[in-house]
Parts: structure tokens; sequence; C-alpha cells
């Protein structure tokens, strides 16, 4: 009896240890406020370098739209004639200095045309950038998702210590009361020193989530993170909706801007086959009579090796490479969506029965498990059993929620409509 109550005692005391222990192995949680989803996303969309590029793109589109809208430049030229001659054209007595002006005047509407070219290519730009902000947030979600994951699953590992602790002791104080034979001490210490290892990998695990989505971020993590972002699950009826079409994704959008962009450059390459004029209103002043005289000039290239065919043959081709593209995009997009709808379903069902049911069946099953063990009704394998069920139970569970939430962000990533033009 005494060596019972002594056990006891011991038993207490270790089970104290190993609850302070845990305390101290529990990840430190920052003591200020929480950081949701949706303030990370704005947090990472300041500080993304894909962002900036994403602006640098809009500032050089804006800035080739202005260029596109320049006249060409005139050019002053200055001609001396009758110099540096035999005779009379010796010296500069008889030079005639000519002083003109050439403006070029463009014909075949380039200018617009260069005009259309960069206002399809500012279209674009804007539409990228509100790509890059969606893939932001679709990477925020999931470096989120997956720190909040990491955080359950080391509360998962260190409640398992516990539990192994607990059954240690347990065994500990059976084997000294002669109640069962070493080797149940023995299986307990082995599931013991298993789950004190589960809890450094998954402690390293989750120190790596968090140091990640502080990363992507841009700054170090102020406060928790929202811990109900991984239990938000739709109905029990949610499934595939109905068949849905590309129109109106951002993913369309862009091949739209594409064929915008091989459209205009048609016209432009069109429009390059129209040769320019040159006109040069000048003066010039003849020295032997001191007199001037108003000169006036025309020039018009010959398009006799580059009549701009070729270019437009080059413009045309991309054109229909653009459509192509375009066509293959709406049928890759529609085909990405209904798998992205059937995964979130997938995922939803399941994380629903891995939360529910199975999860209530094996805590369950782990309670029963420990009363008859302590009883002497169950064996010790029993109970190692059931709190090995139960473990990977809420892991499941865990993977289960995660999964679902990357699916649904990715099909919102898929589905999100794209700006209209000029916003």
């Amino acid at each position: 009896m005494h060596r019972i109550i002594a056990a006891l005692l011991a038993a207490t005391s270790c089970v104290a240890t190993a609850q302070a222990q845990d305390t101290i192995a529990a990840a430190p949680q920052p003591a200020g406020p929480v950081l949701t989803l949706d303030r990370a996303v704005e947090l990472a969309g300041g500080a993304a370098p894909a962002a900036d590029a994403a602006q640098a793109g809009i500032d050089a589109a804006r800035a080739s739209r202005t260029v596109a809208g320049l006249r060409p430049n005139p050019s002053l030229e200055t001609q001396v004639e009758n110099v540096a001659g035999t005779g009379p054209y010796n010296g500069f007595d008889q030079a005639e200095t000519t002083v003109g002006l050439n403006i070029p005047i463009e014909l075949g509407g380039k200018r617009s045309a260069r005009i259309a070219v960069a206002d399809a290519q500012s279209n674009r730009a804007l539409l990228m950038a509100a790509i890059t902000q969606a893939d932001i947030r679709l990477q925020v979600t999931q470096f989120y998702v997956e720190a909040v994951a990491a955080q359950r699953r080391l509360a998962t590992a260190q409640d398992q210590l516990r539990i192994t602790r607990d059954a240690a002791n347990a065994a500990r104080v059976r084997v000294q009361a002669g109640r069962a034979s070493p080797l149940e001490e023995q299986r307990a210490d082995v599931a013991r020193v298993n789950a004190e290892a589960g809890v450094e990998r998954a402690q390293r695990l989750a120190e790596i989530a968090l140091s990640n989505l502080a990363r992507r971020i841009g700054q170090p993590l102020a406060g928790p993170l929202d811990e109900t972002a991984l239990d938000r699950l739709p109905a029990a009826g949610y499934g595939p909706a109905q068949p849905r079409n590309a129109a109106g994704t951002m993913a369309l959008a862009a091949a739209d801007a594409d064929l915008a962009v091989a459209d205009a450059g048609v016209r432009l390459a069109r429009s390059q086959r129209v040769p320019d004029l040159t006109v040069g209103p000048g003066i010039r002043r003849l020295e032997a009579t001191n007199d001037t005289a108003a000169v006036f000039s025309i020039s018009v290239p010959i398009p006799f090796f580059n009549s701009g065919k070729a270019a437009v043959e080059q413009a045309t081709a991309e054109q229909r490479r653009a459509d192509a593209q375009r066509r293959m995009t709406a049928l890759d997009v529609e085909q990405a969506i209904a798998e992205a709808e059937a995964n979130a379903a997938n995922a939803a069902t399941t994380a629903r029965a891995a939360n529910g049911p199975a999860l209530a069946a094996a805590q369950e099953a782990a309670r029963i498990a420990r009363i008859g063990y302590r009883e002497g009704k169950f064996g010790q394998l029993d109970l190692l059993d059931a709190e090995r069920t139960l473990a990977e139970t809420r892991l499941t569970a865990i993977d289960a929620l995660a999964a679902y939430q990357n699916a649904r962000a990715q099909l919102e990533r898929l589905t999100a409509p794209a700006p209209e033009q000029g916003n």
C-alpha cells in the first residue's frame, strides 16, 4: 500500500513537471492586436516588390503614351555653295548661303496609330497591376493559412506530449504496484520520446511558417494570428456551382489586352507603309549681289527596298497568335475554375467530416480507452492505438481545414473580376 501511495505521489510530481515543461515549450504569442488576414494582405501589398514593379510598369506605359503623342522634330539645315573653287569661285564672293527648316509631315495616321498602341499598353499595365494585387492576396492567404495550421499542429503535438507523459507516469505506477510488466513502461517511454521529437519538429515548422509570413508582409508579427480564419467552412450542401465561363475574369481580360495591343500593332504597321513628306522652307543669300531669295523644297521617300509589307505581315501574324492565345486562355480558365470548385467542395466535405463525426468519435474512443486502462479493463496497446488515432485525426482535421482555405483562395483568385477600364 505504501509503495502504491509513493508511486502515485511520484507520478503526480512528474505530471506537474511535464505540464510546466509544456508551458515552457509553448510558442509565445505576441501581445499586440490580432493580425487578421485582410490586414496581412494590406501590409504585404505595400511591401511587395511585385507591386512596385507593377506600378513602374504603369508609369512606363503612361510615359510611352506621352511619347507616342509627340510629333517629329523639325531640323535646321545650312548650305554654303560656290566656295573654295577656281576662278571667280576661289573665295566667298560668289557664295550662296541657304538656311532652311525641314519639317516632317506624318501621313497615314501614324501618330494616332502610335497613340492607340500606347493606350492599349497602358490598359494592359493597369490590368497587370490588378493581377499582381490578386496574386499577392493569394500568396499571403497561403502563408497565413499555413502559419495558423502550423500553430495548431504544434498545439496538437504539445497536447499529445502531455498525454504520453501522463500515460508513461501511469505505466510506471502500474509497474511499481506490480499490476503490469516492465514492458508497458518501456512502450510508454518510447511513445513519450516520439512525442517530444514531434513537438520539436512542429515547433520548428511553426517558427518557419511565422517567419515566412512576417517576411512576406515586410515586418515582424506584432500580434497573434486570427485562429478562426481556419474554421470558416461553407454549409453542408456546398458544391460546385453551375458551369461558369471565363468572361470577366482577370486571365481572360489579360488575353483581351494582349489582343488589343496586337490589333493596334497591325494598324501601326499599315500606317508605316504611307510615305511621309518633308517640307523645307528656307532663305538663300547670294553674296555676289547681296540679294536674298526664298527656297522651298519637298522630299518624299521612295519605298523601293522596304515597302512595309513585311512589317504588316509580322504584325498580322502576332494578331492571329494573340487571338488564338485568347481562345486557349478561355478554355484553360474555364477548366481551372471547374477543377478549383471541385477541389474546394471536396476539401470542405473532408474538413467537415474530419472536424465533426470523425474527430468526435476519435476523442470519445480515446476517453474510453483512458478510463478502461486506468481501471484495468483495456490493455496498454489499446490505449496507445486510441491515442495515436486521435492525434492522427486531429492532424487530418487541421490539414483538411488548411486545404479548404487554400482551395477557396485559389478559386477566388481564378474568378476575381477584372477591373473596368479607366479604374
